[in-house]
């Protein structure tokens, strides 16, 4: 028996990061990667706890080695999972999040076809803009990158399980614990927790 993994993504600005974050508090019993990056830290991020920031160079290596599950350049940055942390941990039976782009999810599903994968959606690109113009961090140009990419992005809405609409915050990070929940419950999982139980009920 093994782990879920779950995959998230989502255009910038949708808020996959703090949907992600209120799953992982909600839920005591599912982990989130820590991917690695080449991009630099912003104000607050601890090098570890939001990401592990790399060198280019760095990175290049350890793609070269196999070390990722999955890899992506994202608003010119380099993201990668690792496959031996992940791999660990499922086999550990702990359920994972992976907080991704669409790249990376289509790389992580032709390796490991039973992940469930949820696309969050905003619920609209006057909203996105206000999102990514609250943070306070991104330049113009920035910004205006990130909303012509979002509109590919969402294009590859229609390869992912589940669609999550995120108007209302506190609906949204429900409805995500309740994908969680729902895949827990499917008869194989319980079948291969619970036999002893099942054989004695049968």
């Amino acid at each position: 028996m093994s782990g879920n993994l779950y995959i998230v993504s989502a255009p910038s600005g949708a808020g996959k990061t703090s949907l992600v974050a209120a799953l992982l508090e909600a839920d005591s019993g599912i982990r989130k990667s820590v991917s690695y990056t080449t991009r630099q830290p912003r104000p607050g991020e601890i090098n570890g706890s939001h990401y592990h920031f790399v060198t280019a160079d760095d990175f290049e290596r350890m793609a070269q080695a196999g070390d990722f599950l999955e890899s992506a350049l994202v608003h010119d940055n380099r993201y990668g999972t690792s496959r031996k942390w992940v791999q660990e941990q499922m086999a550990a039976d702990i359920d994972i999040v992976l907080e991704i782009d669409w790249q990376g999810a289509a790389q992580v599903r032709k390796l490991m076809p039973a992940a469930i994968s949820i696309f969050i959606l905003p619920p609209s690109f006057e909203a996105l803009l206000k999102r990514l113009n609250s943070r306070g961090h991104d330049p113009a140009d920035v910004i205006a990158r990130r909303l012509a990419n979002a509109r590919e992005e969402i294009g590859h809405v229609t390869d992912f399980d589940y669609v999550i609409i995120n108007n209302d915050f506190r609906t949204a990070a429900s409805e995500l614990q309740d994908v969680v929940r729902a895949e827990r419950l499917r008869t194989p999982r319980q079948i291969n927790r619970h036999t002893a139980l099942i054989n004695r009920l049968k």
